[in-house]
């Protein structure tokens, strides 16, 4: 790999607060104690302007302005920030604003943040807030939900390519293994094979075991150019290759192929162009498993499996720690919690401690190469960034 150049865009801090019901503390604290996690790791870098992802803080917390709340809590006030919303896509969205910024050359150090804030609500309030990542006024309103949405493609799929109804429960095995040496975790339990087949039915054929907790959450990552680092972090140096975004339909029945999610498929292209890299460079994924169809899919769609045939990686033990491309090295949504708008920022974190050598007992062995991909909705918006651990 090559050295540190002084105009990439690196991540040279990350912080996580754990993922679960934080009844007691606010969106603000949250978003502090990730954000103070990172910052402590590049103490020399002060930010220049802020980006937060967040999905649901206006119909659930009743908060808007968060970029500014936020910035002024934790003792920025003054700097520009700006809240971006993607549904799930959220943080990978923020992310890409800051690193646009830096890639303008207007800003030299930036902060992102994701934060989410599940349990202010329960019931059909969350239900409702959730469904506005579907087009609300031709699915949301007449009852469509997103598990919905995953149990209509989930049973194409099974169809279509004649898979067993079990196909997809390595996914969540895989990420529940890997969540139990995961402090930040949501359910840090190991998943046996036949829990799952016996688990209830959220939306026949969707069981419980394919859907991913929401939970709260916040992640946050300290992004600077190469001259700004100085030294000032004890790790490897970790360099942004790469950083796309596309969008499909918001509604599902305006896609002619719904199993095709092409705006993953667009997003992983233009990364593997921007990067020069192919997916057999890449060392792990961490894809975005809201639901555990999604994860086949999108294992089709950025080209590491043929149409029809993601769910097999699972089975043959290709996505484990120990296979050729892990995924969900930390539990991924399924296990690690799903943070709704935060998702991005998370997976960003635990690819940067995968490439940085931090990963404790889910290393990645030599991992060089780490890809991370968030889904919006059914796949309507996609953000796929590539990180490249450097020399020197």
């Amino acid at each position: 790999m090559k050295r540190r150049t002084p105009n990439d865009i690196y991540v040279a801090g990350i912080g996580m607060t754990p993922v679960g019901e934080h009844w007691e503390k606010s969106l603000r604290v949250l978003a502090l104690e990730a954000i103070s996690a990172a910052r402590a790791e590049a103490p020399s870098l002060a930010p220049q302007a802020l980006y937060v992802g967040n999905m649901l803080s206006g119909p659930l917390s009743g908060q808007l302005q968060l970029g500014a709340l936020i910035a002024d809590f934790v003792g920025l006030r003054g700097i520009e920030a700006v809240t971006v919303e993607a549904a799930g896509a959220s943080g990978g969205l923020a992310l890409r604003q800051a690193y646009l910024a830096i890639a303008s050359g207007l800003q030299q150090v930036v902060l992102v943040l994701g934060v989410e804030k599940v349990t202010d609500r329960i019931g059909p309030k969350v239900e409702a807030a959730l469904a506005g990542g579907t087009d609300t006024d031709f699915e949301a309103s007449q009852g469509t939900t997103l598990a919905g949405q995953a149990a209509l493609l989930m049973r194409r799929y099974l169809h279509e390519s004649q898979a067993p109804a079990d196909a997809l429960a390595g996914f969540s095995i895989v990420a529940h293994a890997n969540a139990v040496h995961n402090p930040c975790a949501y359910y840090r339990r190991a998943l046996r094979p036949e829990v799952y087949t016996q688990a209830a039915k959220l939306s026949e054929p969707l069981s419980v075991y394919d859907a991913a907790p929401y939970a709260d959450g916040a992640a946050a990552l300290i992004l600077a150019r190469g001259h700004r680092l100085q030294g000032d972090t004890h790790y490897p140096s970790v360099r942004i290759a790469a950083s796309a975004v596309a969008t499909s339909t918001v509604a599902l029945h305006d896609r002619k192929d719904p199993l095709w999610l092409s705006a993953a498929s667009q997003s992983a292209s233009d990364a593997y162009a921007q990067s020069g890299l192919t997916p057999e460079d890449i060392d792990l994924f961490e894809l975005h498993d809201a639901f555990s169809i999604y994860a086949a899919l999108t294992l089709e769609a950025a080209g590491f499996a043929p149409r029809g045939q993601g769910w097999r990686l699972a089975r043959d033990g290709v996505i484990s720690l120990q296979g050729r491309l892990p995924i969900c090295t930390f539990g991924g949504s399924k296990a690690r919690g799903d943070a709704g708008g935060a998702t991005g920022v998370y997976q960003l974190a635990e690819v940067t401690m995968q490439l940085q050598g931090r990963g404790g007992a889910n290393q990645v062995p030599e991992a060089k190469i780490g890809m991370a991909q968030c889904l919006g909705g059914a796949g309507s918006t996609a953000a796929t960034h590539i990180l490249v651990k450097e020399d020197g």
